[in-house]
């Protein structure tokens, strides 16, 4: 039996769990917590109606934090939204404080299990994830650069007309302002990307993802379906044991902090970040995008 703890019944969550109810995996309980307690209720009772026309008939309820005891995967997908002109990084604070008033009660419990973390700054509450609850670093994973890699490869295959599925793209580094695409690694069918693409090409592309997020919060006011696909995407990789590559917000312990990098993704957790070839413009890149992570602990006022 699998089971999934969802902490925060907004947008993100909301989307994330009913992705796992309405697509096929291995999830058996799934159980909503959120301090407005009515609104757990209600969201677990809409989303148990939801599975009436799936094969996959997950149980959904609302619960406390003593559901974490026996939860495989905890995911924390609570604080507070990026506002239209905000960046992930102006939340830092708020969302640090929230953050360890929900560690804090799962501490209480005997969870053992994965954590999950879709809060921005993403890789900053990743890594505020592993400081408070002391967890070994390859079980708190965030969902990192897996949503910007996504927009990636759907931007590049509507350019070129060619199914997503087969370009090899990633984004890495932070997610936010400072990430960026490797293209000295990406591959389209067996061909390099820049066979494909020019630099004006690269540089819109990357500016375009950059900016996706902002562009929908501008007009719907937040971003949810796109993540939520992708934390079931890394759910399913964890509870199938399906050694999936993905860019999420994995730790490095060199630099002490966790940013989007493509790993191998299974039952126990992060099993091995891949070492990647860059060039020195890359390299710089990548330091440049760390150095801005940095920054941003260091800004943490908790």
């Amino acid at each position: 039996m699998s089971k999934v703890v969802i902490v925060g019944c907004g947008n993100v969550g909301m989307s994330y769990a009913f992705s796992l109810v309405t697509t096929k995996n291995k999830v058996d309980e799934l159980v909503l917590i959120d301090v407005l307690k009515d609104k757990a209720v209600g969201e677990a009772m809409d989303l148990t109606h939801a599975t009436t026309y799936n094969s996959n008939r997950i149980k959904v309820r609302a619960g406390e934090y003593e559901e974490c005891n026996d939860a495989d995967i905890v995911c924390i997908c609570a604080g507070r939204n990026q506002e239209v002109g905000e960046t992930r990084r102006d939340l830092i604070n708020k969302n640090c404080k929230v953050y360890k008033s929900i560690i804090d009660e799962i501490n209480k419990t005997q969870f053992n299990g994965i954590y999950l973390i879709a809060t921005n700054p993403l890789d900053v509450m990743t890594y505020i994830t592993k400081k408070l609850s002391n967890f070994p670093a390859e079980k708190v994973i965030g969902s990192g650069t897996v949503l910007d890699t996504a927009r990636l490869r759907c931007l590049i295959g509507d350019k070129l007309s060619i199914s997503p599925k087969n370009i090899h793209a990633y984004v890495i580094g932070e997610h936010g302002d400072s990430e960026f695409v490797p293209w000295s690694n990406a591959i389209i069918g067996l061909n390099k990307a820049t066979d494909y693409l020019n630099d004006d090409d690269c540089s819109k592309l990357l500016y375009d993802v950059r900016n996706s997020a902002y562009d929908i919060i501008n007009k719907k006011g937040n971003t949810s379906y796109g993540i939520g696909m992708c934390l079931t995407k890394i759910t399913n990789a964890i509870l199938e044991d399906s050694n999936e590559i993905m860019t999420i917000s994995a730790y490095n312990d060199e630099h002490d902090i966790y940013f989007g990098m493509p790993a191998i993704v299974g039952k126990s957790g992060i099993k091995k970040v891949l070492p990647l070839d860059l060039s020195k413009e890359e390299q710089d890149r990548l330091n440049k995008s760390i150095d801005c992570i940095t920054d941003t602990i260091n800004q943490i006022k908790v």
